[in-house]
């Protein structure tokens, strides 16, 4: 019997030992967390061979963050044209801890047509790291069945042309309280559905959106708003029209109380004098394919 109790008060101890030093195991490391992620416009993780190409995460670290890498690789197993791949790496974002990734970069004319391996990856400084990785296709634009092309944007204030087509005719473009600015603008190489939007924008907000998706109407002033559904192929929208032989578009008056979609101008879209943009958004719902252009004015207001 006395053999059993010592036993047992060795167990106890062994037991309690154990439970201790699981105590003071050191915690797990937290990785990084991302959200809001966008891998080409519309999150459509495609890219065109020689154009600009979007990323976008908000990106949250365990302590802080080392750095940002993207890496596009071919698949093994898979046939290409030729050998390419990319990696890039950002060290500006290193010791900060919530960030916003926000980058463009050109896919180059080079890269092999296919899909791809790519990987988002975060390191973070208390060595863990999080890596995100997705399916991504690298087309040629002559193979995609939409390529949405922004064209003829013309803009007049109080039915005076100030711009056409890339051109300022004034420089800068400046509006007052009160004046009529006109917004029109074409949309080509399209088919299927879609929707087309123009907005002014207040720069002090810092709010740049580059996808329809991405539309916060609290912050945008919407000049226009077209929707097309069931177009054949190579169609083209347009929200051009003449206006005393002066080709133009959709209006709003500087100092209206309401937009072009009838939302009230109140709060942080509230008129003001400042620098603004001027946006035109368009995404092709059929294809998920986006594009858009931001033009700099200035309001007197």
């Amino acid at each position: 019997m006395k053999t059993i109790k010592i036993l047992a008060v060795i167990l106890l101890f062994f037991t309690v030992f154990t439970a201790c030093k699981k105590d003071k195991q050191e915690p797990e490391l937290l990785k990084p967390a991302i959200s809001n992620v966008e891998i080409g416009y519309a999150n459509n993780k495609r890219a065109i061979r020689g154009r600009d190409f979007h990323l976008n995460a908000d990106v949250v670290a365990g302590s802080k963050i080392s750095s940002v890498k993207v890496k596009i690789l071919q698949k093994s197993g898979q046939t290409y044209a030729s050998n390419w791949k990319l990696e890039l790496t950002w060290d500006e974002f290193k010791g900060v801890r919530n960030t916003n990734v926000h980058k463009h970069f050109t896919i180059p004319v080079e890269a092999a047509e296919g899909t791809y391996d790519f990987f988002f990856i975060v390191d973070d400084e208390n060595g863990s790291q999080l890596e995100l990785k997705e399916d991504f296709v690298i087309i040629d634009a002559a193979n995609m069945p939409v390529d949405p092309l922004i064209d003829r944007d013309i803009f007049s204030r109080n039915e005076t042309m100030i711009y056409y087509m890339n051109t300022f005719v004034e420089n800068p473009l400046l509006f007052n309280k009160n004046d009529l600015f006109t917004a029109g603008t074409q949309i080509k190489q399209i088919q299927g559905d879609g929707i087309l939007y123009t907005a002014l924008i207040n720069r002090k907000l810092n709010y740049f959106p580059e996808t329809v998706n991405q539309l916060d109407f609290t912050k945008c002033i919407i000049i226009s708003k077209v929707e097309h559904k069931g177009l054949g192929p190579a169609s083209s929208i347009s929200t051009l029209r003449q206006i005393n032989g002066v080709w133009g578009g959709n209006t709003i008056v500087i100092g209206a109380e309401k937009d072009g979609i009838g939302n009230s101008i109140t709060g942080d879209k509230t008129w003001a004098s400042g620098q603004y943009n001027l946006v035109i958004l368009y995404h092709n719902s059929t294809y998920n394919v986006s594009a858009h252009k931001s033009i700099p004015i200035t309001i007197a207001y």
